[in-house]
């Protein structure tokens, strides 16, 4: 069994999409820990602000079958792939971390995930795993966060 974070956002309808998420994810993984969410404005598109939240869970998965799975759940929610990469969206869950490994693999798979420089990746992260390391800088996700220009992507707490 590894240890994976992933990340989750949504800007249509996001309670939804989340909460729905969240019970796919209870149903196959069992226990998961659960970040709490924040609302941010879209980052690379004009867009409707998203609601983020970072998972954490055990799985025998290898990387690409959690990945492979992970975008089945995104379409089970709606999740277009007929339209432009940065835009609106039903459901987006990334793998962020994988163990210790680094990967540069096929489906949009990288691990570390390059948006754990935004803060709507990274906050949730610390939330739930404040020591777990980086894979390449060896920096603490609170490390990371404490160094974290805040004014820069401002977050707010969000009720789901």
């Amino acid at each position: 069994m590894e240890r994976v974070y992933l990340s989750l956002g949504s800007n249509l309808e996001p309670r939804r999409y989340l909460n729905a998420a969240l019970d796919e994810l209870r149903t196959r993984f069992g226990a998961i820990a659960v970040s709490p969410a924040y609302r941010n404005k879209s980052v690379g598109f004009d867009g409707a602000d998203f609601v983020n939240l970072a998972v954490g869970l055990d799985t025998d998965l290898e990387p690409e079958a959690l990945n492979d799975w992970l975008h089945a759940l995104e379409d089970r929610h709606g999740r277009r792939r007929d339209v432009p990469r940065y835009s609106d969206r039903t459901l987006d869950v990334d793998i962020v971390l994988y163990g210790e490994r680094v990967i540069d693999g096929a489906g949009h798979l990288q691990v570390p995930r390059k948006e754990l420089r935004h803060a709507f990746v990274l906050k949730p992260l610390v939330d739930i795993a404040p020591q777990v390391r980086h894979p390449v800088n060896g920096q603490a996700l609170a490390e990371l966060w404490a160094a974290f220009p805040q004014e820069r992507e401002p977050l707010s707490l969000e009720p789901l």
